[in-house]
């Protein structure tokens, strides 16, 4: 008796389309070249991958402590960001992704310095599943890092503009970035415009960095969906 082939379909989970576009975005890697790294558990996925062809590159600059020990765990030099000029590229994920390549970023609370090495490399390239992609910017909460003096005040901004604002916790109290800095967690915005709201939110004093990446905007986006990865370009 013949048995009929399987034909159901396999489906992937959002861990399964992580892993395949942090592999999918070694294509973007210059031989010889020093890499930026971003930060999260797709980053993960990518610095993983990155380990197979770390004997290729000169190392990496990173986004936050916990991608530098997970670089180092690998064997990969990680380099002080004052130490290298440029970037070819600097791959990273988002929390949230528009059409035009604007990211919402900093859910690991590293988003100041990931505009860092986003600002010193000619290529950004986020990483990201298919639930990420958005028409328009808000839906996931904006993180913005402040100084702790300044979280009342700039609460109060945020919720004249009808928004929702939440002091992040980590067992208890406040969560300290690598920066020693506070983040604020604002929801209930709608970001139409996000040259312009980051523009007017990074000149409140006492923001850090407001995790709108539109000034620093992906010009790829390698998206993770159930029929493999799909490339984006803006």
């Amino acid at each position: 008796m013949t048995h009929a082939p399987n034909l159901t379909p396999t489906v992937l989970s959002q861990d399964d389309l992580k892993t395949l576009v942090g592999q999918a975005a070694l294509r973007y890697v210059v031989a010889g070249d020093i890499v930026g790294v971003g930060t999260g558990s797709t980053v993960n996925k990518f610095i993983d991958a990155l380990a197979a062809m770390k004997d290729q590159i000169k190392g990496a600059v990173s986004s936050s402590v916990a991608s530098t020990e997970r670089l180092q765990a690998l064997g990969i030099t990680v380099f002080d960001c004052n130490d290298v000029a440029e970037l070819s590229v600097y791959i990273d994920g988002a929390d949230e992704i528009d059409h035009q390549g604007y990211m919402i970023k900093g859910g690991g609370a590293a988003l100041t310095r990931e505009k860092i090495v986003a600002a010193q490399s000619h290529q950004f390239v986020c990483i990201a599943d298919e639930s990420k992609l958005v028409q328009t910017l808000g839906t996931y909460p904006l993180p913005v890092e402040v100084i702790p003096m300044a979280v009342n005040r700039i609460t109060r901004q945020f919720e004249a503009m009808g928004a929702t604002v939440v002091l992040r916790q980590k067992d208890g109290v406040p969560l300290v970035t690598d920066n020693g800095q506070y983040i604020l967690d604002v929801r209930g915005l709608h970001i139409a415009d996000p040259l312009g709201f980051e523009a007017q939110v990074n000149q409140w004093p006492g923001v850090v960095t407001v995790g709108v990446f539109a000034f620093q905007k992906a010009q790829v986006c390698l998206l993770g969906t159930a029929s493999g990865v799909k490339t984006l370009t803006f």
